[in-house]
């Protein structure tokens, strides 16, 4: 990224940042460097590009990386395989057995499957807080506490983290704070500059924003932390192919205009459910009821696409609701252009059954996507009838 770019707005960064036209071809879109090796002046001697094997390096994901971390106002970011391998990667960094982890109450659930089933197995311990109590999440930092993993909004009851206070606990005890910025993505929360050290994201979703790639990325500002993200990603394997790569890349210069409409359309959404006799409750940070909405108007841009609520009836009340919607689609994953409608418990949180993590049994959570507004809110009241 040129210093000229660094000063840009974000729509623009999000176009050219790590952009700049192919100097071979003049091509003003990334190539796809479709290659596994690249060839060497001599042995042990790099060409001036320094690449050598595309899992350690590759242009395609080097200007995505270039481009993530501009985004994100970090100076080095790392792409990879998938959101849980980022996450993987992280943690692995971070802890060593017999550290401790604080975690969200109510975390996604490949979260809480990855630090309950696995890392536990290496001897790493956790503790589920309610991160927007920051009293709780003080008494619950250990000396042996590494990181303070924070969803904010979290994945699936749209829980709001204070960033700022939190990452002044995690300073306090010598930890790091890693936020998952997935829902919110960089363009409506910007996590480092409210003294995270650690942003992570599921490219899958809103970044790449169409459904049709599967990646993960880290950024951060820390170099030490960066040079031990690069090895361990290169020593595991965990990257993102190029053509992935440049799908997520080409996902991320619309990523401005898309998560406007992503906020315009759940507003909607969530103001109709808020008036349906049928629901119990609806869970968005953007609503002035919702016990967040003061924090998550301080450190947010706008509120996001994503929504959940609570269905009278019960868990079969909610599973009927999910199957009668035609606009929003059953299925799993989030932050396409498409909506999607999805029940946690059955589905994408059914990993937490039975933990302190367990999702209410009647919630349905919505990604409401870039469709008319008028549309999705039929569909949805349809379902409820």
């Amino acid at each position: 990224m040129t210093d000229s770019t660094a000063r840009h707005g974000f729509e623009t960064r999000a176009i050219h940042a790590g952009q700049e036209p192919d100097p071979h071809t003049g091509s003003v879109i990334v190539p796809i460097y479709q290659t596994s090796t690249f060839a060497q002046d001599g042995v042990g001697g790099l060409r001036a590009g320094g690449y050598e094997y595309s899992r350690t390096a590759n242009p395609t994901r080097t200007a995505l990386e270039e481009c993530l971390a501009s985004l994100e106002g970090g100076r080095h970011g790392l792409a990879f395989a998938s959101g849980m391998a980022a996450s993987d990667i992280t943690l692995r960094t971070l802890v060593r057995p017999g550290d401790h982890v604080i975690i969200p109450d109510d975390a996604y659930g490949g979260t809480f499957r990855l630090v309950d089933k696995v890392l536990s197995q290496w001897g790493v311990e956790h503790t589920p807080v309610h991160l927007s109590d920051v009293d709780a999440v003080r008494a619950a930092v250990r000396p042996e506490t590494k990181a303070i993993w924070v969803e904010t909004p979290t994945n699936p009851l749209l829980g709001i983290a204070d960033i700022a206070a939190l990452a002044g606990i995690a300073h306090e005890a010598e930890a790091r704070l890693v936020v998952d910025n997935t829902f919110a993505t960089p363009y409506l929360q910007s996590p480092l500059g409210l003294g995270a050290d650690i942003v992570l994201h599921s490219t899958t979703k809103y970044l790449g924003g169409h459904s049709d790639v599967v990646g993960g990325a880290v950024v951060t500002d820390d170099d030490e932390l960066h040079e031990k993200f690069a090895f361990l990603r290169n020593a595991a394997g965990s990257v993102p192919g190029p053509f992935d790569s440049w799908l997520t890349l080409r996902g991320l210069k619309t990523l401005a205009v898309r998560m406007d409409r992503h906020s315009d359309n759940a507003e909607r959404v969530a103001e109709a459910l808020v008036n349906h006799p049928k629901v119990t409750r609806v869970y968005y940070p953007g609503l002035v009821e919702h016990p967040g909405h003061e924090v998550a108007a301080k450190q947010m841009r706008r509120f996001g696409g994503m929504v959940s609520f609570t269905v009278a009836g019960g868990e079969q009340a909610a599973l009927d609701v999910c199957a009668r919607t035609r606009l929003f689609t059953l299925a799993e994953s989030l932050g396409g252009i498409e909506s999607l409608i999805e029940h946690p418990g059955k589905m994408t949180h059914a990993s937490t059954a039975g933990s302190a993590l367990q999702v209410p049994d009647d919630l349905v959570r919505l990604s409401v996507g870039i469709e008319s507004a008028d549309d999705l809110v039929e569909d949805l009241l349809t379902a409820l009838a």
